[in-house]
């Protein structure tokens, strides 16, 4: 399980997020000044840092400035509030590797965390496999076999989501907030019926699913 280090001292943002990591199933650790999170950082090693750039007793900017001139290379994705002048070459100079404004969108600070930790290892499922299945998370590319299945964006992003938590049940509403994001308003139905499209050109049998279950009362279990 990867773990992601969030310094801000908006306690309700903190808690926020943290429910939205551990969903995507991220171990979240939290501090709420910036001299505890540095301290964190250097104690616990977690896989990626968010960090805001204002912050009480040591800024968003000397984290990140003193954690590479020690030679820590933790992935930094830095916070900055609307209106905030953001220099973006200063961001690269002092060692973040990307910045989200606030407010931000769900999908898009997902994105980029997952963009970044695939970035720092990119040897790490960067292919996933299950049945005569192989999914190039790097290029999107699906094969069955040696054919390539071709699939909408939003089958591609369930069919990712499904493997990045196997065996997990995982109800109708976490698979629509992670795959759709609450902003699009779709509604249950809309699960059901990509996860038959995904049966039907995934399984080896699209009536009698092996891969792509059924978890009734609950949503649904992606077997490997």
């Amino acid at each position: 399980m990867q773990t992601i280090l969030f310094i801000d001292d908006d306690e309700g943002l903190q808690d926020t997020i943290a429910v939205m990591l551990e969903q995507e199933g991220y171990r979240v650790l939290a501090a709420l000044d910036g001299k505890t999170g540095y301290e964190k950082v250097l104690t616990l090693k977690p896989d990626l840092l968010i960090v805001d750039l204002r912050l009480p007793g040591m800024s968003g900017v000397d984290i990140c400035k003193q954690l590479r001139a020690a030679q820590i290379h933790t992935p930094i994705i830095v916070l900055s509030a609307i209106g905030e002048e953001v220099d973006k070459v200063l961001l690269l100079e002092i060692g973040a590797d990307d910045y989200v404004t606030k407010p931000f969108g769900r999908r898009e600070l997902l994105a980029r965390i997952r963009a970044l930790l695939r970035r720092a290892s990119p040897d790490t499922h960067a292919v996933l496999r299950f049945s005569e299945v192989e999914v190039d998370l790097d290029r999107r590319v699906v094969m069955r076999g040696t054919n390539e299945v071709k699939l909408t964006p939003n089958e591609y992003n369930l069919l990712v989501y499904f493997l990045q938590n196997p065996d997990k049940p995982l109800t109708r509403d976490m698979i629509l907030n992670s795959v759709w994001g609450y902003d699009s308003f779709p509604n249950t139905r809309t699960v059901d019926a990509h996860v038959v499209k995904l049966r039907q050109k995934l399984e080896p049998d699209a009536n009698l699913p092996k891969h792509f279950m059924t978890v009734h009362g609950v949503g649904y279990r992606f077997i490997p």
